[in-house]
């Protein structure tokens, strides 16, 4: 996998929305009027000014590196200057894995943890240098469609695998450059970027009755370039209770006038599934549905300063069911919950004589209605689409505004900044995020990188209100806190890539779920501080550019990523979330020619997991709960394919020698699948 400095962040103003009886409007009352105002300021800021500039330096030429364009910074910056650590998953390298949904693919990056409960993306959490699942911003090409009810759903992506790009992590607090959701680390998807009129078409079957068939497209007309995708899949699931069907509907386009242009986005995305044991291996029968649908249109606009306004909503809704079929006397209703998320930003960057500046803001509206999550409403509301109320209502609102400059000397380059934050849910006050990160080429390969960063998480809808069989939420909870200190060097050559980081991590009011001594049920709280650190070193070697091109052996790829975590320990105290991260991850890819045009990629992943989790085992005519530690495990992944320049079979073996092992409490994962499939690609 190419590292490279991270992804262009897109901000944007904040503009009036219109919706039913339960849109935010009729809710928030002054908090979206505030909201309001504000985006408009920021909105009318040097609307009319523009940003076009492309820097150069010595020593990038020197390096004979492809530079691009990255932001790990609010200032657009090339990637020689940078000073965090980014993973970008290319197109090439998506087609190349034996992957079918957006977790299998994660889960090859180092310091990632992906841990699914369905099959194939069904549903999955994903964290960054061992933090939680709630840590970690989601984007899609630039926005922010982070789910405020719960982490467990921010993956619930409005487009399938096979129209995502390219994939950017960014390893480390993303506060100064995103906003208080980025935690730990961010990750953005990135759709819809070829260059030539297209259309793909594809199929795809394996064993326990999966099938997925879809297709995609890109049009260009004059000055208006269009990308639509639609996708369908199904299983009847590994063991019981583990089927699934999922409908993915895309649509993004780009529209360019002169020095301005203009894209919109819009997705929607329906799923049903077997909830096996999700959240409780007491209730096996669970079954869960989940709607997404999404929209953003941002504009970029100007030569000299640019200006990136841009407006965006994200609609969930789902509906959960602690029993599918036949249900105990006491259980009277299922959970329904429908979150609206809007947002507006805004960044304009200036570039003059010491630099670049960039100034901004974002404002952005979080709102639920459910039956168990939120305050009491003085009047229900109808559920769309089911015969059902939403009883309860929560919402707040988020302000930010940041200040940012970049410097590049010669071979070293600095930049530093501070964001401003205020969220309703916080007092009203207001929190403060700075940091700095610096980069110096000490030679024509090697390059040094050091960064220092500030960041917070707001507890999620669930955190706070989420009240069950076996959870009790806390409307009392502080939100999270930390530093974070980081540094490395990269070694970048012809055919030849490898670097080493490590990062020290102090956090403060860390939310979990857990039990204290004598609790019947698992309760959010804040924990005391936390130490947290850990390193990861990578090489990667391209065998045909450092031998020769017809060479057997294609490319190798190796990754070790080591965590450890201290905290205040509590006597008595079963943790769910913050005591269980992934300690040791190890991953060996290996690609070669087998004969002609057919090819394999081996994909080897090692996992250590530190925690315990309670093991439900027989016990007479019931259970009884066992406290268990993590075992270590290889899974072993191979995909095999024949390509040209129109079409791409394959076949795919996961978990190729039939591991069992548990990596998320008692959801059992899937043993071998094998899966095969065929695409045709054609260029207009």
């Amino acid at each position: 996998m190419k590292r490279i400095s991270f992804f262009k962040k897109e901000l944007a103003s904040f503009k009036q929305w219109k919706g039913e009886s339960y849109a935010a409007f009729s809710s928030l009352h002054r908090v979206i009027r505030i909201a309001s105002l504000a985006a408009i300021y920021f909105t009318f800021l040097g609307y009319r000014q523009t940003f076009a500039q492309t820097d150069t330096s010595s020593v990038d030429r020197k390096i004979n590196l492809n530079e691009v364009e990255v932001s790990a910074r609010r200032t657009p910056s090339l990637y020689s200057q940078i000073g965090r650590v980014v993973t970008v998953i290319s197109r090439k390298e998506i087609e190349n894995l034996p992957v079918q949904s957006v977790p299998d693919l994660l889960k090859y990056a180092l310091n990632i943890d992906v841990r699914q409960r369905g099959p194939l993306g069904i549903q999955a959490d994903v964290s960054v240098r061992g933090g939680s699942f709630d840590q970690v911003m989601v984007l899609l090409n630039g926005i922010n469609i982070t789910d405020p009810q719960t982490g467990h759903l921010s993956l619930n992506l409005p487009v399938d695998i096979e129209s995502i790009e390219r994939v950017e992590i960014l390893e480390g607090p993303g506060a100064r450059v995103y906003g208080p959701s980025a935690f730990s680390g961010a990750i953005n998807f990135v759709t819809g970027t070829r260059k030539n009129d297209n259309v793909t078409a594809r199929v795809m079957g394996g064993d326990h009755g999966l099938f997925n068939a879809g297709g995609n497209g890109t049009f260009t007309t004059g000055k208006v370039k269009s990308y639509t995708a639609v996708n369908y899949g199904k299983s009847d699931g590994y063991i019981s209770n583990t089927d699934f069907n999922v409908l993915n509907l895309f649509y993004q386009g780009q529209f360019s006038f002169d020095n301005e242009k203009l894209e919109l986005q819009a997705g929607h995305t329906d799923k049903s599934f077997g909830a096996n044991a999700f959240y409780t291996p007491k209730y096996p029968n669970q079954y869960e549905q989940n709607r997404i649908t999404f929209a953003s249109l941002k504009m970029t606009s100007g030569k000299t300063v640019k200006v990136t306004p841009a407006i965006y909503w994200r609609r969930h809704q789902d509906r959960f069911e602690l029993f599918r079929e036949e249900a105990p006397s006491w259980y009277t209703k299922h959970n329904h919950h429908l979150t609206d998320v809007f947002g507006g930003n805004i960044n304009m960057v200036i570039p003059w004589q010491y630099g670049k500046t960039a100034v901004g803001g974002e404002v952005r509206s979080e709102n639920i209605w459910s039956n168990n999550i939120g305050n009491d409403m003085n009047t229900p509301l109808p559920v769309p689409g089911e015969d059902a109320q939403f009883t309860k209502f929560y919402n707040r609102a988020n302000a930010s505004v940041f200040l940012e400059h970049s410097y590049t000397y010669e071979r070293l380059s600095l930049s530093a900044g501070v964001l401003m934050n205020w969220n309703s849910g916080i007092d009203y006050k207001f929190k403060f995020f700075p940091g700095i990160d610096i980069s110096y080429w000490l030679s024509d390969q090697v390059k040094t990188f050091a960064s220092v960063n500030k960041s917070l998480r707001m507890p999620t809808f669930t955190d706070l209100f989420y009240t069950g069989p076996t959870n009790i939420g806390n409307p009392d909870l502080k939100p999270e806190e930390a530093l974070t200190y980081e540094g490395g060097v990269k070694i970048i050559n012809r055919g030849f890539k490898a670097h080493v980081s490590a990062f020290f991590r102090q956090s403060d009011n860390l939310i979990d779920w857990g039990k204290a001594a004598g609790e019947e049920k698992y309760v959010t709280r804040n924990l005391s501080e936390m130490e947290s650190w850990g390193l990861e070193t990578s090489l990667e070697l391209n065998l045909q550019q450092l031998l020769v091109d017809d060479f057997f052996v294609r490319h190798i790829d190796v990754g070790y990523a080591y965590i450890d975590q201290d905290k205040q320990a509590i006597d008595g105290y079963e943790s769910v979330y913050v005591l269980d991260y992934l300690k040791h991850k190890v991953s060996l890819g290996l690609q070669h020619k087998l004969v002609a045009k057919l090819e394999a990629n081996w994909n080897f992943l090692y996992q250590d997991r530190n925690g315990q989790y309670m093991a439900y085992l027989p016990d007479g005519d019931g259970f009884k709960e066992v406290p268990t530690d993590y075992d270590p495990f290889i899974t072993t992944d191979l995909r095999v394919m024949w390509r040209d320049k129109y079409f791409n079979i394959y076949v795919d073996a996961n978990n190729l020698f039939d591991v069992s092992y548990n990596d998320l409490g008692n959801v059992p994962q899937p043993g071998r699948w094998i899966k095969a499939g065929i695409q045709v690609s054609l260029d207009f």
